[in-house]
């Protein structure tokens, strides 16, 4: 969703940026959305009020403006719906009046792989041309979407190939829910009845009202969110929050906040505000259990050390045996994984009295990377031990690892390809759709 000044100063603020660190010392803050040349304002990633609001000041009286907010709000994020003239229950003559002043965004589509083993990635791109990715993890029991939050990273793990991009800026609410509609998209997954919004009383007489398409979570394919792509979510914090909002309310996208996982390195300050604003699952990626090596492998750790983070774990709000936090736990061979590792780990754990799992992450290789995977021996026996003290320790099954789609692959294809290839490669997927 792009930052628009011809409505209104409010209709979009930036939002305020915290000095990030990098290895050691903060790097410069991302820049700021681009503008649409066009003037309109993008209405995906708005909550309702907002949207009544900049209806008001587009010339809508009060109550008009509630109501088409009302019937837009439900168009945009509970049918998935692109175009205005598809709302069939607003006037005819309304609707091009919307679409001289708005647009429905979704991020554009550049490339789009599919895995052998059935995992999805898309290689996407901002109106202002800034690449990104995301990726849909389908198994037997759920599928998840891996969404990002922010072009590029700033915080420099050393074994995540995310980590060795430039930050260029973060993603907007529009943008972050828009990787949630578009994989709606992909995968079929909105109502297919068109119709009205119960319990609205309508007055146009030129409209194209149906029954109301009943949606339910039952029998989607997409059924859980990780805010784990590209970017750090507590670094754009306050865009991160009102998105998931949107994707939590339940006359929209309606997915309970207990199948949305919130990813962090650690940004100690913000885990409260994220538990009390955003209340979604925790997952830390801890990584190591020594000072010594979380600083090397997780430079964050310089900054909010591993007991800091961990009291912030035991302050999550929410926390409980049935709401887990789960640490996320990459296995490098040589580096983090002996027996020693996994016993401090569990007394790390005990010691903050957590209620925890721990995900155990083989390290997926990439060129340049410095570390290499654990044997799946050494995993094994890490695990059992984990497991041994109470405290679930599955091995997570690395996914996506040909399309370079696993944890810690994510780098934008765009570094890989030339801008003028891109170009061309999407040039060609237009036509073929014709």
């Amino acid at each position: 969703m792009r930052e628009m000044q011809t409505i209104s100063e409010n209709t979009r603020q930036p939002a305020a940026h915290m000095p990030i660190p990098g290895h050691i010392d903060p790097v410069p803050v991302p820049r700021e959305v681009t503008p649409r040349e066009d003037g309109k304002i993008d209405l995906i990633g708005l909550p309702r009020k907002q949207i009544a609001d900049i209806f008001a000041e587009a010339g809508l009286d009060a109550k008009a403006a509630k109501l088409r907010a009302k019937q837009v709000y439900h168009w945009l994020y509970h049918r998935g719906v692109t175009e205005f003239e598809a709302m069939t229950d607003i006037a005819k003559t309304m609707r091009p009046w919307l679409a001289e002043r708005f647009v429905i965004g979704r991020p554009e589509i550049v490339e789009a792989q599919v895995s052998n083993d059935g995992t999805r990635k898309w290689l996407l791109r901002t109106a202002d041309k800034h690449d990104f990715e995301m990726v849909f993890i389908p198994d037997a029991d759920r599928g998840t979407l891996c969404v990002s939050s922010q072009v590029g990273c700033t915080l420099n793990c050393r074994f995540c190939h995310t980590g060795t991009m430039r930050l260029v800026r973060n993603l907007t609410p529009g943008e972050i829910v828009g990787q949630v509609m578009l994989a709606r998209d992909s995968l079929g997954e909105w109502p297919k009845a068109g119709g009205t919004m119960a319990g609205l009383d309508f007055d146009d007489d030129d409209s194209e009202a149906e029954d109301d398409g009943m949606y339910t979570a039952d029998g989607r394919l997409l059924t859980n969110i990780v805010m784990m792509g590209m970017g750090e979510p507590l670094y754009n914090f306050d865009n991160v929050r009102d998105a998931l909002k949107l994707v939590m309310d339940g006359d929209g996208l309606a997915l309970s906040k207990r199948r949305i996982t919130l990813s962090t390195s650690g940004v100690v300050p913000m885990m409260a505000r994220a538990g009390a604003e955003i209340g979604v699952n925790l997952a830390v990626s801890l990584h190591a259990v020594t000072k010594e090596v979380r600083d090397e492998i997780v430079p964050i750790n310089r900054k909010y050390g591993i007991d800091e983070l961990l009291q912030a774990c035991a302050d999550y709000p929410g926390a409980s045996n049935a709401r887990r936090i789960t640490f996320e736990y990459v296995m490098l061979k040589d580096k983090n994984d002996s027996d020693d590792d996994a016993r401090e780990l569990i007394r790390l754990i005990k010691q903050y009295n957590l209620p925890a799992k721990v995900n155990l992450i083989p390290f997926n290789p990439w060129d340049g990377a410095a570390y290499e995977c654990s044997t799946p021996e050494r995993i094994k026996r890490f695990a059992e031990i984990v497991f041994a003290a109470g405290i679930s320790a599955p091995v997570r099954t690395p996914r996506g690892r040909d399309i370079d789609a696993a944890c810690g692959q994510l780098k934008t294809s765009a570094e890989k390809k030339s801008r003028a290839e891109l170009d061309r490669l999407a040039e060609e997927k237009q036509a073929a759709l014709g």
